[in-house]
């Protein structure tokens, strides 16, 4: 009669503290596991789709607007009020917070084409399809007065406007580029470079006498305001919708394109772009950075909004 036994070491298999962790015998060896290395590629998987599922980039939405948004501006003083503006010519201040409607106000009788902020976030200014500019009157509780404090009427239609960092002056685009003195009704400086329409334009946030503009002869034109012609220009293959300057480096600016990519370039060297940003599949609409300059949002056809670092080619 052959008796055979089990000898076990207490080491192997019993905790020393009730802190260690549980010690599970297993046996590596591959010809007793031969789907090891699928199992472990589903668990991967698996973990990673839950992660994306479970991330909730989307926080909610605003509703109210009764039809098609055209633009929208962030309070420079107030990160949690936005302003926004539609084709019905309505002009509404959100609480980010809250997520619902401060104050809404009938800002022109066509589509609002661009609103920009005084850096005092005292006052906001819209254009319209109207061919006028007016001057609204912004609370410290976002509340708006109904008539506008000022109304500047204009020869031609604006496409874009954007307001200095620190002065009383406005840009605006359309047949031309126009700086404007909040208190005049006339320009007291015009662009212009041979181009039928301008779509947009950014003043520099640290340069501030520096502006950009794209038109829809595929160029990105820059300007001075204290000369009296455009400075340079940058001719792409198809046409930029908008541009954003970056915040941290005053010569950098990124311009968001129709071949479906984002081109940043160096104002000293406009050569080529310093970087191509690829990933949308349809044109790019729109395009801003961070307050950090590390990172920027694009928005395009395709129905994504990405977020780009700097120095990626490629969304994250």
């Amino acid at each position: 009669m052959k008796v055979k036994l089990l000898s076990r070491n207490p080491d192997d298999y019993l905790r020393e503290t009730k802190n260690d962790i549980q010690k599970v015998p297993r046996n590596f060896d591959s010809r007793l596991h031969p789907f090891e290395a699928s199992r472990e590629y589903v668990r991967a998987l698996n973990a990673t789709k839950l992660e994306r599922v479970f991330a909730k980039p989307f926080i909610g939405d605003l509703n109210g607007h009764k039809d098609v948004i055209s633009c929208m501006r962030k309070h420079p003083t107030s990160i949690s009020t936005l302003l926004s503006g539609s084709y019905d010519g309505e002009v509404r201040i959100w609480n980010l917070i809250n997520r619902r409607c401060i104050t809404n106000v009938q800002a022109h009788t066509g589509v609002v084409n661009s609103l920009c902020v005084h850096p005092s976030g005292q006052h906001f200014f819209t254009c319209g399809i109207d061919k006028s500019i007016k001057q609204w009157k912004l609370g410290p509780d976002g509340q708006v007065d109904d008539e506008a404090v000022n109304v500047i009427l204009g020869k031609t239609l604006f496409h874009s406007m954007d307001h200095h960092w620190k002065d009383n002056i406005l840009a605006t685009c359309g047949e031309q580029v126009d700086i404007w003195d909040e208190m005049r009704a006339e320009p007291i400086r015009t662009f212009t470079w041979g181009v039928d329409s301008i779509q947009s334009v950014k003043f520099n946030p640290v340069e501030h006498h520096l502006l950009g503009a794209t038109a829809c002869d595929r160029s990105i034109m820059l300007y001075d305001m204290r000369g009296t012609a455009p400075l340079r220009k940058v001719l792409l293959k198809l046409k930029s919708n908008a541009m954003a300057w970056n915040p941290m480096e005053p010569f950098i600016f990124t311009a968001a394109n129709e071949d479906y990519n984002l081109y940043t370039f160096d104002m000293r060297n406009l050569r080529q772009p310093i970087n191509i940003h690829m990933d949308h599949v349809d044109a790019v609409i729109d395009v801003d950075y961070s307050p950090t300059g590390r990172e920027f949002a694009s928005a395009g056809w395709d129905k994504c909004v990405r977020i780009f670092p700097q120095n990626s080619g490629r969304s994250r």
